[in-house]
């Protein structure tokens, strides 16, 4: 690897606010860090890049205390530091805010933001002085929020931003945003920007992290890109394309992606295949109207739509997460209910959650655990698989589908957001399922891992396997799936052959519920659909 880019400081902040160098950190087996030099100027926002596994987050955790550094030095302000604990970074003005908001929805705004320093009188809280002062960081971010509400009757969304308010409000220096941008819609993501750029202004340094290149790109000021562990490089935002980027994050070209594509579009369909799954009807009160659905074998399915459109909602019906209180499914043209999701296991109907933290990963098990998790559950408990059958299922789904682990031992916690993906899928691959539902299989992981993902979707359906494919982002459906259903207000309002789909059409079904008759794909016969 040639010698890392590292452009001038900015006019104004020549000095780093943060600057680690020559750091290196090892684990069992494997070497995070091999020499990382990252440094951050105050009043700017800088994206950390990288696959997953590159080192991105064991990065962040040495500079905030999680893991201690084997070697190499962290300046803060120009001083030396060496931070055993959160706390201390904290104390520093090292503040983190996680993609998973860590607060406790059943106390107050207040109470989330003053926790650990609320103001006392006669050794009680000062109730009414906490919720003033808490009133008054919010009035500082411009967030018209009541300081006094249960945080949990906010959405995700407020939630992150509260959890921003709580972490400055310790005179933050520097400010750690990891992924806060997962779970927002764009007006979200546009609130965010907007309390971003202020406290960018008032001279905070922002680390933001984040797998959208379009809002890296809209926000971020300069740019450090990781590769297994190794610094490639440090960019001013505007001097590096995007294409650049992507090929110093994975080391190769990508073209992945459109040979991906291309073998879709190649790709007949399912054609006259037999319908795997059949609904009719189905719908579940207050979280989804009732709708009329048919998945073939063999075939992509994509659901597009906002989020809250419904799309979660008729995959967890599918799943048996939740109970359809209308309509009557069939499943290889018998009659099914799926009350639960071991009911439809035993239909060969396996749901992935899009909360991988809460409903997927149980991350103080290891890897092997994880993957052979549902399979022994549909075997029942009181049948264990045998030791040596679990190491060979685990190994030949670590192999398959390159998941970057020590081996079958390792804490599922320790590895990157994008293996612990992978595992999640190998643990319902090995059910051997017939229809797969996949919620967000991609999110918040890196473009080299998601390609993998998406290759693997799309060798599945080539041998016969029915997938449900649930992504926020349209270019990843329209990618990947045979035909698309979108979904809006909690209903479906289209389902169409992904023939000459684009971006635009599917957004303005999203947005008005039908497309305009240009943006409708073409029939066998010349004709609009």
């Amino acid at each position: 690897m040639t010698e890392p880019t590292r452009p001038a400081p900015p006019a104004g902040h020549p000095d780093p606010i943060v600057e680690m160098t020559d750091i290196t950190i090892s684990f069992p087996g494997v070497r995070a860090l091999d020499g990382v030099s990252f440094r951050m100027f105050p009043g700017e926002v800088h994206s950390l890049m990288g696959e997953n596994g590159a080192g991105k987050s064991t990065l962040i955790k040495a500079l905030t205390g999680v893991y201690q550094i084997d070697s190499g030095s962290i300046r803060l302000a120009g001083d030396e530091v060496l931070f055993r604990t959160t706390a201390q970074a904290q104390d520093a003005g090292i503040s983190t805010v996680y993609q998973e908001v860590n607060l406790l929805p059943n106390l107050s705004v207040a109470e989330n933001i003053m926790l650990g320093r609320e103001p006392r009188r006669f050794g009680s809280i000062d109730v009414r002085r906490m919720k003033a002062q808490a009133a008054e960081v919010l009035e500082g971010l411009g967030l018209a929020i009541d300081a006094g509400s249960l945080l949990g009757s906010h959405s995700l969304a407020i939630q992150q931003l509260i959890a921003i308010a709580r972490a400055i409000n310790v005179d933050a220096r520097v400010l750690v945003l990891d992924e806060p941008t997962s779970s927002l819609d764009a007006d979200e993501v546009a609130e965010l920007f907007r309390i971003i750029r202020s406290l960018k202004e008032s001279g905070v340094a922002i680390l933001f992290v984040s797998h959208f290149l379009d809002q890296v790109y809209e926000i971020a000021d300069r740019l450090t890109v990781l590769r297994n562990g190794r610094l490639v490089g440090e960019y001013l935002t505007p001097d590096l394309l995007r294409i650049d980027l992507v090929q110093k994050m994975i080391g190769k070209e990508i073209a992945t992606l459109e040979d991906l594509e291309q073998r879709v579009r190649e790709d007949a369909g399912p054609g006259d295949a037999t319908v795997f799954l059949r609904a009719r009807g189905l719908g579940r009160k207050g979280a989804v109207a009732p709708l009329d659905l048919e998945i073939h074998e063999g075939e992509v399915v994509g659901f597009a739509g906002l989020l809250g459109s419904g799309r979660t909602e008729i995959a967890r019906l599918l799943g048996g997460v939740d109970r359809a209180d209308t309509g009557e499914l069939t499943v290889r043209g018998d009659a099914r209910r799926l009350r639960t999701p071991r009911q439809a296991l035993s239909a060969r109907i396996a749901y992935s959650s899009e909360n991988r933290r809460s409903e997927g990963i149980v991350d103080e098990l290891t890897v092997r655990d994880n993957i052979i998790l549902a399979l022994q559950a549909d075997r029942g408990w009181f049948r264990p698989i045998p030791k040596k059958r679990q190491q060979e299922l685990a190994d030949s789904y670590i192999q398959a589908l390159n998941i970057r682990t020590p081996d079958a031992d390792a804490i599922v916690r320790n590895l990157s957001g994008g293996n612990q993906q992978k595992v999640l899928l190998a643990r319902w691959l090995a059910v051997a399922p017939r229809l797969l539902l996949l919620d967000e299989p991609t999110r918040g992981i890196d473009i080299g891992a998601k390609a993998e993902i998406q290759k693997l979707v799309v060798s599945l359906a080539e041998n016969g396997m029915s997938v449900v494919y649930i992504s926020a982002e349209l270019e990843e459906v329209l990618r990947l799936s045979h035909r698309i259903i979108v979904m809006r207000d909690r209903e479906k309002v289209a389902d169409l052959p992904n023939d000459d789909l684009t971006v635009d059409s599917l957004l303005a079904l999203i947005a008005e519920g039908e497309p305009s008759e240009s943006e409708l794909p073409l029939t066998d016969q010349g004709e609009r659909a």
